[in-house]
């Protein structure tokens, strides 16, 4: 039985001492460099005085370097909060009050744009100034681990929160065991697994990608950030390192279908994708499937809230274009709950409700924030024998006729955009509240063309390139809204609200 999974990372190091781990343009790390490396500064957070199951931050690009750091963390005993290093500072100043991280690993050139905002109480390790040449503290790290519990937390992942502050996502061990034991299972991955790792590390996707780095050896491709705008760049990279992996968001998959890329690159290694975050168009994914026909496809989903996703369809028949793809059953031992408004169960095909989910998937609530820990974690209303709490997602769902989960849209204010999961709330706060650049505002999503909307209320026209400017300070260029409409007076309903609903009408028809 296996408790943290550094455990199994050890395993890999013990089988697989020189095979390589990651891959990061010219540069390589074979398990034992990475092993030598996570332990030194394991060495080194507890030498600081660092206690054991606390937040450490790491404020670095994807790199060799993030990589060892995430694992020196867990080495450590403690969980990592990887940070995103395009995020305006006021952002990640916010992130820093609320989980208020014990340590922040970053370099000297990195740690610049948010040095000055670092709190007092906040110790900083800076990679490239470290002696690396003091002897590890082995017995101290090994006492460490041996009283490390499956229920402590392994990271915490930020997600956006409609006070103008993230959510720090709290997920532990045992639910990335249940995850890895799933997938290798269902798709059985063997100790070959080339990985194409495109996603930044603050997302899911990342932790899994390092999962299957501990678990099975899988060697990890770092696909750099700025790629994402030369989709024939990234497939050249898979093709030189013979990646036959890959877990993406569908916005590159779309992309690279809208330019026929695989006409020319024929990817001829690749034998597993994944997609999640977002909707894949039919189109677009039909255009993938008949370029690669020897490739398994898979829709997978679940939000950060569950470890990593908790619904899934191997796609293995013809869709038709104008149909929307199946996100399909449960992952095994996991439970998906569809409620109506009443709290009842939905069991006919074609009736809508709300998609929540039971078992270990589930996150440990969100760090320092117990009102909305309370508000999203809820006892499991068709149970009143025992506790039993449940994650209501806000995505509204029906069943097929073939007993396939389909998804339907947001039930609440929160959208899947570029693969991140967007408060629209925190986006208008941050435009009235924060900055004050309108006096009212109204944010919708355009779902067909994938735009974040504002309607505003103010004297006269502000400049598109002042609002992304102002913006741009303030929240990541995901967040940013693509269309702006100038309104003297924005519609209100009865109650005297701004009529969101008549808005989302506006975009979506």
């Amino acid at each position: 039985m296996k408790i943290s999974l550094i455990e199994l990372f050890e395993e890999s190091v013990r089988k697989y001492p020189e095979k390589v781990a990651v891959i990061d343009k010219e540069r390589q790390a074979t398990f034992s460099d990475l092993h030598t490396k996570a332990l030194q500064l394991a060495s080194k957070i507890i030498a600081l005085g660092v206690g054991q199951n606390r937040p450490v931050g790491v404020f670095l690009d994807k790199s060799i370097e993030s990589v060892y750091a995430n694992l020196g963390i867990l080495y450590a005993g403690d969980f990592y909060m990887n940070l995103d290093i395009k995020t305006p500072a006021e952002r990640i100043r916010n992130i820093l009050q609320l989980v208020e991280p014990a340590l922040i690993i970053s370099t000297e050139r990195q740690i610049k744009p948010i040095a000055g905002i670092i709190p007092e109480t906040v110790q900083v390790i800076l990679l490239d100034t470290e002696d690396w040449t003091a002897e590890v503290e082995a017995g101290e790290i090994i006492a460490r681990l041996s009283t490390i519990i499956d229920t402590d937390p392994s990271c915490i992942i930020n997600t956006s929160g409609s006070t103008g502050t993230p959510k720090g996502v709290v997920l532990n061990h045992k639910s990335f065991f249940d995850f890895i034991d799933w997938a290798v299972d269902t798709f059985h991955f063997g100790d070959d697994l080339v990985m194409g790792s495109l996603s930044p590390i603050v997302f899911d996707i990342y932790s899994f990608e390092l999962c299957m780095l501990m678990a099975k050896a899988s060697t990890l491709v770092v696909l750099p950030a700025h790629l994402a705008a030369f989709p024939a760049k990234i497939l050249e990279v898979l093709e030189q390192h013979q990646v036959n992996f890959l877990f993406w968001v569908p916005t590159i998959m779309v992309n690279i279908a809208n330019m026929d890329l695989l006409s020319t690159f024929k990817l001829e290694s690749l034998r597993t994708v994944w997609f999640a975050g977002e909707v894949f168009p039919t189109k677009q994914y039909n255009y993938w499937h008949h370029h690669l026909p020897h490739v398994t496809f898979a829709n997978l989903y679940g939000p950060i809230e569950i470890t990593l996703d908790c619904t899934y369809y191997i796609i293995n028949k013809e869709i038709p274009d104008s149909e929307p793809l199946p996100i399909g059953y449960p992952c095994r031992n996991t439970d998906i709950l569809i409620l109506d408004d009443d709290d009842r169960a939905v069991v006919a095909p074609g009736v809508e409700g709300e998609l929540c989910v039971r078992g270990t998937s589930l996150a440990m609530g969100y760090y320092n924030n117990p009102e909305k820990t309370a508000a999203a974690f809820v006892q499991n209303p068709l149970n009143k024998a025992y506790p039993e709490l449940i994650y209501r997602t806000g995505d509204i769902v029906s069943l097929s006729d073939e007993g396939l989960i389909m998804f339907k849209g947001r039930k609440d204010n929160i959208v899947k955009h570029m693969g991140y999961r967007t408060d629209l709330g925190e986006i208008e706060h941050v435009i009235i509240n924060t900055l004050k650049l309108v006096k009212n505002g109204c944010i919708v999503y355009n779902q067909s063309e994938k735009q974040i909307t504002l309607f505003y209320e103010a004297e006269q026209e502000i400049p598109v390139s002042e609002f992304r400017l102002q913006i741009g300070k303030v929240l990541p260029k995901y967040m940013i809204p693509t269309a702006f409409h100038h309104l003297e007076q924005l519609q209100r309903n009865a109650n005297g609200k701004i009529d969101r609903l008549f808005y989302k009408k506006e975009v979506n028809g």
